[in-house]
């Protein structure tokens, strides 16, 4: 039997049952901002060779990581448990090689790596406010999730993206014992009872996954109605759809929840904007996750309005901080960038995927969770962080035993 490999980064990576985050932190005995925080300081980027690190000096950059395939998540356990978060360092007794101890606060003494390609250290999410300065600017999303999932006796229908025709892009799933995956039938033409006496009718496939199909009412209606929040295998048992809004969600409209704006809560948004940290909203509304291997990326709605577009240029323009909560951000603000970097005011549709090789233009820092290999969000996460400063970063984060996806734990990069 080989042996299972513990690089986060290799594209045959399998993420340990104890490392997926099955629950929301506040079953975990959490708060929403309790969750850990992985700090990374470093360059800007595989594509412009060496640059100026934030204490001054030159960060040495390597080649970038072969993309990722997309993500296929599996099945896995259920034991319905709600458990207390006493996790241990993943594999580790809990030092770590090059640790030192660095700025107290609160919740411990907040430890730090430094290498070549940047530094690392490990805090909680509250303590995000202390690791920012004035005039940053933090630019989330304001879509709110939708509970896109409709459940029948043996198959499941997730709403991914409503199309300016009125028609939805959906993915069909199998049910399983504790979760779902993709069901490959359905035709052209073919109608689908669903709860409530209402008929879906698949039109066409859009993609090898996805189905445009049109449902006959108003879709948002009716999922407020008959849907649940879209719940993948790893979580063991279904959550309240407030359990999958952020703070700053106004707009409905995303199948899945911008999970990177999770952690934030009024009190702590209230302690960033006193200390003269700024706040923007663009809209991205996500359409459903896990697309199969080799699928082409569908577009998504976003909107980048006048007033963030302004905020942007002028942090820009005074020298502080572009920080996007979470990809969809990022996605948002480099389609509505130029190639100078300066962002307008955009609408429409993105299906744009920020490369190494391409770099950012409009972001010099990210706020997100942990990614799969599975996953081009690794490219992003390279193109801001840099390959050598990401692949540390994500040794730390198995090291220390953090969670990964929606309820999990959360990473910072800064440039």
């Amino acid at each position: 039997m080989s042996t299972p490999t513990t690089d986060a980064m290799a594209s045959d990576f399998v993420l340990p049952y104890d490392l997926e985050a099955h629950e929301p932190p506040e079953a975990r005995g959490l708060a929403r901002d309790g969750v850990r925080l992985l700090v990374s300081r470093g360059g800007v980027g595989e594509t412009r060779g060496s640059t100026e690190g934030t204490r001054g000096k030159a960060l040495e950059t390597r080649g970038s990581p072969e993309e990722p395939p997309t993500d296929n998540r599996e099945p896995r356990g259920n034991n319905g448990e709600t458990r207390t978060d006493t996790r241990e360092p993943h594999g580790s007794n809990g030092d770590v090689a090059g640790t030192r101890e660095s700025a107290e606060d609160t919740h411990g003494k907040a430890r730090e790596t430094r290498g070549r390609g940047g530094e690392i250290s490990h805090r909680t999410f509250a303590d995000l406010p202390s690791l920012l300065e004035p005039g940053d600017l933090l630019v989330v999303n304001n879509s709110a999730t939708l509970p896109a999932a409709v459940r029948l006796d043996r198959l499941a229908v997730h709403f991914s993206t409503e199309r300016e025709d009125g028609t939805w892009l959906v993915e069909l799933r199998r049910r399983m014992r504790t979760a779902s995956e993709p069901y490959p039938g359905g035709a052209g033409g073919e109608w689908l009872p669903l709860p409530g006496g209402a008929t879906l009718r698949l039109l066409e496939r859009e993609t090898p996954r996805l189905w445009r199909a049109r449902l006959d009412r108003e879709v948002p209606a009716y999922l407020h109605r008959y849907g649940v929040p879209i719940r993948y295998s790893y979580v063991d048992e279904d959550w309240p759809l407030a359990d999958y809004q952020t703070v700053f969600g106004v707009r409905p409209g995303s199948a899945e929840m911008p999970s990177a704006g999770r952690p934030f809560t009024t009190g702590l948004v209230t302690e960033l904007v006193s200390r003269g940290i700024g706040m923007a909203p663009i809209t991205l509304h996500t359409g459903v996750a896990s697309p199969e291997k080799n699928e082409p990326p569908y577009p998504e709605w976003f909107e980048v309005p006048e007033t963030t577009a302004r905020q942007v240029e002028l942090a820009r323009e005074s020298g502080s901080r572009v920080i996007a909560v979470g990809t969809t951000v990022v996605r948002a603000l480099e389609t509505a960038a130029l190639a100078t970097g300066r962002v307008r005011a955009a609408r429409g549709w993105t299906s744009h995927i920020v490369t190494p090789s391409a770099g950012v233009r409009a972001v010099n820092g990210l706020i997100t969770g942990l990614h799969e290999p599975r996953s081009s969000h690794l490219l992003m996460l390279s193109a801001i962080a840099g390959g050598e400063l990401l692949s540390r970063s994500y040794a730390e984060a198995l090291r220390e035993g953090y969670l990964w996806h929606e309820f999990g734990d959360v990473h910072l990069i800064l440039s």
